[in-house]
């Protein structure tokens, strides 16, 4: 499995050592980490998290449950860690809408395989569609709907029919997310969908929005899936 960045949030200091221990482990990086949900909503929409882990019970005025009804408005996914059970917090959590939950006291394996199994559900639902992150928010895109993708350095800028986006991945983990029966490599610095090319010359290709370059080395291979289709 891909490697997620998580954030968690959690008021125990020991608590959040074992959890990022056990996630170490499983080859999980854990980007930062809060005790309150003010800290929480800040850091996550500057460290854009792929996956937050969120105690129902936190410091302060508002709980895990006011922060999960926070990041459903975003559409940011999580996970609730907790030992509540009693019929308020049900009755709350009800309201939200987690990946799933992880019970307190969790074992290792336990608390990866809820990872793992919510994850892959979770982009199992998404298919047909890519997860961006940008601009501190989570945002949801048909494929069909994305033109082309282009490197920026260490950035990726993804361009649609409605808006363009810059993300803070690189090209290659990018593509790593896409459809490939739909997109293609056209140049080291691109990846487009195939649906959006109206013609091919000798160096660029032209798509509904602008001619994009076209390496020599990729130009049959580009051919080749536009006739298969």
């Amino acid at each position: 499995m891909k490697s997620l960045n998580i954030y968690i949030v959690e008021d125990e200091p020991l608590i959040v050592s074992t959890i990022e221990t056990a996630l170490l482990k499983q080859g999980y990086k854990v980007i930062g980490d809060a005790q309150d949900v003010v800290t929480a909503i800040k850091d996550i929409k500057t460290l854009q998290p792929d996956l937050i882990l969120i105690d129902i019970q936190l410091e302060g005025d508002q709980d895990g449950i006011d922060l999960a009804l926070e990041l459903d408005r975003d559409q940011l996914p999580y996970l609730f860690l907790t030992s509540q059970t009693d019929p308020d917090t049900i009755t709350r959590v009800k309201k939200t809408h987690p990946l799933g939950y992880i019970v307190k006291p969790f074992t290792e394996a336990g608390l990866s395989s809820n990872i793992e199994l919510a994850w892959h559900d979770y982009k199992s639902n998404n298919a047909e569609y890519i997860i961006l992150k940008s601009e501190g928010r989570f945002h949801k895109i048909n494929q069909n709907s994305i033109f082309y993708l282009k490197a920026f350095d260490n950035y990726c800028y993804v361009f649609t029919a409605s808006k363009n986006y810059l993300v803070p991945h690189t090209l290659k983990h990018m593509a790593e997310q896409l459809n490939k029966d739909m997109f293609i490599k056209t140049h080291r610095s691109y990846w487009v969908n195939i649906n959006h090319i109206e013609s091919i010359g000798v160096n660029e290709l032209v798509l509904k929005t602008e001619p994009i370059p076209i390496s020599a080395s990729r130009k049959s291979l580009v051919l080749s899936k536009l006739k298969s289709r």
